[in-house]
């Protein structure tokens, strides 16, 4: 088999296969030892999603046997948050070499993900990666190379996925409830407290995060690629810095500090955040960063608003934009089908009165029946010649959309549990979806459309089988 069609096929045949562990014996009559954990890079998303919730929902099934950071006073303080009973290492190294776990996660700064990735892979484990698996193609590369070299596995941590509403719209297109999608319109917009957060931290730079393209779009790209079942050939972008970072007249040297705060409308206060402040102010000693720094530095050089017209290998074409100041959190996107339109949105203002509103009617029309909740998303089917269908999805908030708690049941509780959608994702996943991103950072810097093909030696498929 040739490299290149290696790459194709077993990225989608591991991707399910990968989760399961070497303890996870049918039939024992003997208690299944349990799974070895390790963590490098004990940040907020470290400390919490994949550690603190794992040892209260998995603890009967895994067990932390090794933390690492290069912040000591950071790695001490996430050893408490999680609950964990294991020693802690500033040294990468002397901790796999030491604890040897079965599973490494991996939730540093996204421009480091495949040192620690490939060491992992090397040191005869598999690997559980926050997303974008890493920030370029080169990088990109060595994963998918050290992964085949090893024979170990890479698990993208894609929770959105999993999300109740995202899944909805997976199975109606699978279902080809409007025929052959031909075109994708997706807008995703951030609002002045979260889009904001990004550029107070190491996000806003491009050596670190690899621009928000990266660490941020990565997740949407992943969902489109999902749907659409097919891989991107082509991405033509443009993107700007015109908001944060040099573009204000005023700066500081972080918030706590900054001689602004009645002026500035993005003044944020770390202070009433107790984890925080004994998480990073606390630790700042040790490596100097700052988590409240000032959104308007002169060095950040990462976009705030991108657009991007993305080719698939199934001729579907996608327009797509992230803003990182709106006045709300939210999406828009519809699929245009050859017999009509799929329409869902998440957190427009507007709709939330229209979906009260329709709740109200309905129990007005069935006035013996309980009143229909009003927790639910919508999904919008509409035929070319016949009539229009919504679809409601009872909602879920928490937990990028109920996602969070699936990702991680299927990894850590039920491993082989089947998989339909195709759910659970390997490096191939990762790949095309971070591909995307750099592909697009690639096209506004060169003001060019660019191939897929030319960043790594993965050949886009129209289906992903």
């Amino acid at each position: 088999m040739k490299r290149r069609d290696f790459l194709v096929t077993s990225g989608a045949a591991v991707a399910g296969s990968m989760l399961v562990g070497p303890f996870h014996t049918a039939g024992s009559p003997f208690p299944a030892p349990k799974r070895k954990l390790a963590l490098v890079g004990t940040g907020s998303r470290g400390n919490g999603f994949w550690g603190r919730n794992i040892v209260r929902q998995y603890g009967d099934l895994v067990e932390f046997v090794g933390l690492c950071d290069i912040n000591p006073g950071r790695v001490e303080y996430a050893k408490k948050f999680i609950g964990a009973n294991c020693p802690t290492f500033t040294n990468f190294d002397d901790m796999m070499a030491g604890v040897k776990p079965d599973l490494l996660i991996v939730t540093t700064v996204d421009a480091t993900h495949d040192e620690f990735i490939i060491k992992g892979l090397e040191s005869g484990c598999d690997v559980l990666t926050e997303k974008p698996m890493t920030t370029d193609e080169v990088k990109c590369q060595a994963i998918l190379d050290a992964e085949r070299r090893t024979g170990k596995k890479v698990i993208v941590g894609f929770n959105y996925r999993y999300g109740t509403q995202f899944t909805r719209i997976k199975e109606l297109l699978a279902e080809k409830r409007v025929g052959e999608i031909v075109s994708v319109d997706f807008h995703w917009y951030l609002n002045t407290y979260h889009g904001a957060d990004y550029f107070r931290r190491w996000h806003g730079h491009r050596d670190k995060s690899g621009t928000l393209l990266l660490h941020k779009a990565t997740h949407h790209f992943d969902l489109l690629n999902w749907w659409l079942n097919s891989d991107p050939v082509e991405v033509h972008a443009i993107g700007s810095l015109d908001h944060y970072g040099k573009n204000n007249s005023f700066r500081g040297p972080n918030c706590r500090s900054c001689g602004y705060q009645e002026k500035c409308k993005f003044y944020w206060d770390i202070t009433k955040n107790k984890e925080y402040m004994e998480l990073y102010v606390n630790n700042e000693k040790y490596d100097g960063y700052i988590r409240d720094n000032c959104l308007w530095r002169e060095s950040i050089d990462i976009f705030d608003k991108m657009a991007l017209q993305i080719k698939y290998a199934n001729n579907v074409h996608v327009s797509y934009s992230l803003t990182t100041y709106s006045p709300y959190e939210g999406l828009t996107i519809g699929f245009n089908g050859r017999n009509g339109r799929i329409d869902s949105w998440e957190g427009l203002p507007w709709r939330r009165q229209e979906m009260a509103n329709q709740a109200e009617l309905h129990a007005r029309e069935m006035s013996q029946e309980k009143e229909e909740s009003t927790n639910y998303d919508e999904i919008y089917v509409s035929d070319n010649f016949g009539k229009t269908e919504l679809v409601k999805v009872p909602q879920v908030r928490a937990g990028h959309g109920g996602g969070d708690v699936r990702l991680q049941d299927k990894i850590f509780r039920n491993p082989g549990m089947t998989d339909p959608l195709k759910h659970a994702a390997g490096t191939r996943d990762g790949a095309m979806s971070l591909l995307i991103g750099v592909a697009a950072r690639k096209s506004i810097d060169e003001g060019r459309p660019v191939k897929i093909e030319e960043l790594t030696d993965i050949k886009p498929h129209p289906s992903r089988g």
